[in-house]
């Protein structure tokens, strides 16, 4: 079971200045009121995420069943939520599970990104997963058209069997050339909003094929969903870490950190940064007014970004709070040999693993932070495998909601995301954007851009 580890958030001898437990009970209403919202939401389906342990996945057991077995490489084109997902529990588990086949994710237009991709790849045991629920994203949808051409120029008899979409089960441009084109699909769901995404087809069908069990990763999504149900805050790991993050951000706490002491969970500080951003970072609330609330979050690596980061955040603003990722177990560790016995600058090292000494490091930055006053809490892995992520994304989607749900804000839309996009298809001349087309030019005028 994945655990929560929040002394360090809240007052005590040593962390006087940390909020009193005493405080959480002031929010008591404030919690009710949320999880009654929640549970309002949940009876009118706009909460989908919660009810996803329970989807059927036979047709993604049956796609896999039936692919042909020459592909041992997936190329997912998406971005945002349709991509950081995806690359997130793909790091975490390639090594660890020893999984046998690769995923590579290309979710930016840099055509330098692009070119790494298919230098890497072999396109004869590569099949090509779109991933977008629109069918419109700009992104998506370049890279989609530059490689249907080199599939369709290269392999002109078998290229359908080359490409599955994944996008909304009954609109959109996708849907209309997967009814044309006969390619295999799966359903973006209408009440999962993207970044939400992670658990549905858009998540578990790369999964599945680099060889993940994902069933086990709904069961972890499951069991950290029914721990959640309760209003004893001091028993819902959710609601727990979501109103201490609220009530320090109302304090000026204006930065979430998280720190994984693990390569392989890196990439889970990004998932993070997209959920929580794009979720809680809005200029009105539900009343339509205005109020300009959000938490930036940042990622940062154990122990890499001790040389780097820490400094910053033991001396500098005190206008952070912290999250370690440790992993307890891990399958694939090394000792290190006492080559210097006789030498007491390293012989202290000699006979100790490797994950010791990771772990040591991410204890002394808790200590250095928490003497430094500055708060800090511990998720603990057991090990790195597809129930305790299935947790991890559990724990972490409900804990976005409802603390948008304290900020009195809508954590399921995202008004500035859809502005850039709509400057973006007027910049690339995109029919019906003539009006916001002049506006950029007035803009570029004024600027003296040509």
């Amino acid at each position: 079971m994945l655990r929560f580890e929040y002394h360090n958030l809240l007052a005590s001898k040593m962390f006087p200045s940390a909020i009193p437990v005493d405080k959480l009970s002031e929010y008591t209403s404030a919690c009710d009121a949320a999880h009654k919202e929640i549970l309002s939401d949940r009876q009118v389906d706009i909460l989908g995420f919660y009810n996803l342990p329970e989807q059927s996945i036979e047709h993604i057991v049956d796609f896999m069943a039936k692919l042909d077995p020459m592909f041992d490489t997936m190329v997912v084109l998406g971005i945002g939520g349709s991509a950081l997902g995806n690359k997130a529990l793909y790091s975490a588990l390639r090594t660890e599970q020893e999984l046998p086949r690769k995923l590579f994710v290309y979710d930016n237009v840099d055509p330098i990104f692009l070119h790494e991709i298919l230098s890497s790849i072999n396109m004869d045991s590569t099949i090509f997963n779109v991933i977008t629920k629109s069918g419109t994203t700009a992104e998506t949808m370049a890279g989609y058209m530059i490689l249907m051409d080199i599939i369709k120029q290269r392999f002109p008899s078998d290229y359908r069997k080359r490409m599955i979409i994944t996008t909304d089960k009954e609109k959109g441009f996708l849907r209309q050339i997967i009814k044309t084109e006969g390619y295999t699909s799966f359903i973006v769901p209408d009440n999962v909003g993207g970044r939400f995404s992670v658990l549905t087809d858009v998540g578990l069908v790369s999964s599945a094929f680099t060889g993940m069990d994902i069933g086990e990763l709904l069961r972890g999504a499951a069991a950290m969903r029914d721990r959640c149900q309760t209003t004893d805050i001091l028993a819902n790991p959710a609601y727990l870490n979501g109103l201490i993050h609220f009530l320090y951000y109302r304090q000026g706490k204006n930065i979430s950190v998280m720190m994984p002491y693990s390569n392989s969970l890196y990439d889970f500080a990004d998932w993070y940064r997209q959920l929580w951003a794009e979720s809680l970072g809005k200029r009105k609330d539900i009343k339509n007014r205005d109020i300009y609330v959000g938490q930036t979050p940042v990622k940062a690596l154990g122990t890499t970004d001790q040389h780097s980061q820490v400094q910053l955040y033991a001396e500098g603003p005190n206008d952070k709070i912290f999250t370690f990722l440790t992993v307890e177990n891990f399958k694939h560790d090394y000792v290190i040999p006492n080559l210097h016995p006789d030498r007491e600058e390293v012989s202290y090292l000699g006979g100790r693993k490797l994950s010791e000494l990771l772990n040591a490091e991410r204890f002394a930055t808790e200590i250095a932070l928490s003497q430094a006053m500055r708060p800090n809490c511990n998720l603990i892995f057991p090990q790195i495998d597809e129930y305790h992520l299935g947790e991890f994304i559990m724990m972490y989607e409900i804990m976005t909601v409802f603390t948008g749900k304290l900020l009195h804000i809508n954590p399921l839309d995202q008004p500035g995301v859809e502005a850039g996009k709509i400057a973006t298809y007027a910049l690339m001349g995109k029919a019906g954007f003539d009006k916001e087309r002049a506006g950029i030019d007035s803009y570029k005028k004024e600027l003296g851009l040509h």
